[in-house]
């Protein structure tokens, strides 16, 4: 069953597990395409939207099959962003000093922080810098409702079965600067950081079988999401995963293409095959 979030702006949509609940959370936190009047964004829509992983709340879908709580964020990534820390943010993007101290890395300095300033195309998103203030109700409508549901159905998973695993999935470009293709799925554990090794080389396994070429944490480590909640040795594991857009979109024109019937088939058996593997560790991921 799927509901969104009662509040004015909807931040997120949940989709419950369709029987009995299991070890699983999905999230897709870049997935949202509702550009609210406020954004107040001056660069070309077609531009901005760039910055979404577009339809991988729809590719996603079939986890609730496999007892997976959804969570989808509906908001645009570039407006804000949930996997990025609130202090990520470059102090040239404020008009106006933030009240606590900052850590931009070299990424957020270069327009993509928690707050973009830039699109993918080098335009930048708005004519001027944003208040301090702006930020903050951001924070308040989007970013932290969707942090306060994501850890909630955390610990639900944790408290039902001593364990929860987090897949926070992504989309990410086919080629990059020179031109080299990427693989099909990227996934990224924090160098083993966010979750058990045995979970991503189960998942690496599981999509390999399926014919798919898979990359382990290069070139996506894994950023905010998997680092907060992914605390193994607690019970809690955290996996991003990455899918090729060439899979399933027209990158140009941000639509699907055929390719997406079989990837959502894909997923489906993805989730439902991790579900088995975990139910078959027996509690011994709960236990590490």
């Amino acid at each position: 069953m799927r509901h969104s979030c009662a509040m004015a702006l909807l931040p997120y949509t949940l989709i419950e597990p369709s029987g009995a609940m299991s070890p699983l959370v999905v999230d897709s936190p870049h997935s949202g395409r509702i550009y609210p009047v406020d954004f107040a964004y001056t660069c070309p829509l077609h531009i901005l939207r760039q910055a979404e992983d577009a339809f991988v709340d729809e590719a996603v879908t079939g986890a609730a099959n496999a007892g997976a709580t959804i969570l989808m964020a509906e908001f645009p990534r570039s407006m804000i962003d949930v996997n990025r820390a609130e202090n990520d943010i470059d102090p040239n993007a404020l008009d106006g000093v933030w009240p606590e101290p900052l850590n931009p890395d070299e990424l957020t300095r270069a327009g993509f922080g928690l707050v973009r300033r830039m699109c993918r195309s080098g335009i930048a998103i708005y004519r001027t810098n944003l208040t301090v203030a702006e930020v903050l109700r951001r924070l308040d409508i989007y970013y932290r409702p969707y942090h306060q549901c994501l850890r909630s159905l955390v610990k639900a998973r944790l408290k039902k079965f001593g364990a929860c695993i987090l897949l926070d999935v992504h989309s990410m470009p086919d080629r990059v600067e020179n031109n080299s293709v990427r693989e099909d799925f990227v996934l990224g554990d924090l160098d083993g950081a966010s979750c058990d090794p045995a979970l991503t080389r189960q998942a690496q396994k599981i999509l390999r079988d399926m014919g798919y070429r898979v990359a382990l944490n290069f070139p996506y480590k894994g950023r905010e999401i998997v680092q907060r909640y992914g605390l193994t040795g607690h019970g809690a594991n955290a996996l991003q995963v990455e899918i090729n857009r060439k899979l399933y979109l027209d990158e140009i024109k941000i639509e699907k293409h055929k390719g997406m019937e079989k990837l959502r088939e894909d997923m489906t058996a993805f989730f439902e095959a991790m579900m088995n593997f975990i139910n078959a560790a027996n509690g011994k991921l709960a236990a590490e």
